[in-house]
């Protein structure tokens, strides 16, 4: 019984990464239609500039602000150079240009860096709590997150900018009606997409280590997170990212074998796929015809 509650904690906070990075993609998701398969590579550069950052001799979460701004306006800068000359091409074009950014940020990082795996000390020191249930790491993970999801659901819910975002994102020809400037939500939208995967690549970092590689299977488990809750539920990809958590873990240490808890994750998303394409939170979209 402790090991089974050992597992699910550990998956919780294991789950609150996935959970971040599946709601970047569900913000850009919602506002465009797109699967940005550069969210993993994004995260891990905007880690990589944290890294660079703490090693110059900036505290932790002054390197962690600072990073989550530069992420913030990188993201809107993709978004209007990148994105934006491709919106109205077919879908299959905006596709290969996220994959294409996956490359470039990847090939970025190893040129820069190298492809040298870097140590990312925590910020939270790693002792067991509650009789060894959880650490202090993982509670500081989870809270972390927790504090971020709580600031932007305040965004959304509290301010004009977020209203206006909110709304640019369900109708953008009634929003420009009502005159909401939809390309600028589009790349906020973006820039807080990047600077959320950033908090989620920081956050891993201590975990994985770094390198130019480390979010690839990072972005798969937030991928399978993001449909299981709803490609177009924000809680949902909550949700989603903290079951793929616990999942993965439980299955991996009682059914599995270690290295093929990744395949948890595919099996998850084929089976979204083939049987709730909508996920657990998600709307069906309805056409009239």
């Amino acid at each position: 019984m402790h090991q089974l509650l050992q597992q699910i904690f550990s998956g919780l906070a294991a789950g609150a990464i996935y959970a971040s990075l599946a709601l970047a993609l569900v913000m850009i998701y919602r506002a465009t239609d797109l699967v940005n398969f550069a969210q993993g590579e994004m995260a891990m550069f905007s880690t990589y500039i944290a890294w660079t950052l703490v090693n110059a001799g900036l505290p932790f979460w002054g390197a962690f602000i600072i990073t989550l701004l530069a992420s913030f306006l990188g993201g809107m800068a993709i978004e209007r150079v990148v994105i934006r000359p491709v919106e109205n091409a077919p879908v299959l074009a905006a596709v290969v240009v996220t994959i294409g950014l996956a490359l470039i940020f990847n090939s970025l990082a190893g040129w820069i860096y190298s492809y040298t795996v870097q140590d990312f000390q925590s910020p939270f020191p790693d002792r067991p709590l509650f009789g060894a249930l959880i650490t202090t790491r993982d509670l500081g993970v989870i809270g972390v997150t927790l504090v971020m999801l709580f600031l932007l659901f305040a965004f959304f819910r509290f301010t004009a900018t977020g209203l206006a975002m909110r709304a640019a994102a369900q109708n953008p020809a009634s929003a420009r009606l009502c005159g909401v400037r939809v390309g600028r939500m589009l790349a906020i939208g973006w820039g807080l997409a990047a600077a959320i995967g950033a908090a989620a690549g920081i956050m891993v970092a201590p975990v994985l280590f770094l390198d130019p590689n480390m979010m690839g299977g990072v972005l798969v488990y937030a991928f399978a997170g993001a449909l299981l809750g709803g490609i177009t539920s924000p809680v949902g990809a909550v949700i989603g990212g903290l079951i793929v958590g616990v999942t993965e873990n439980l299955v991996g240490t009682y059914l599995i074998a270690s290295q093929l808890k990744l395949t948890v994750a595919f099996a998850l998303i084929i089976l979204v796929l083939v049987f709730r394409p909508n996920g657990l939170f998600g709307t069906a979209i309805l056409r009239r015809v």
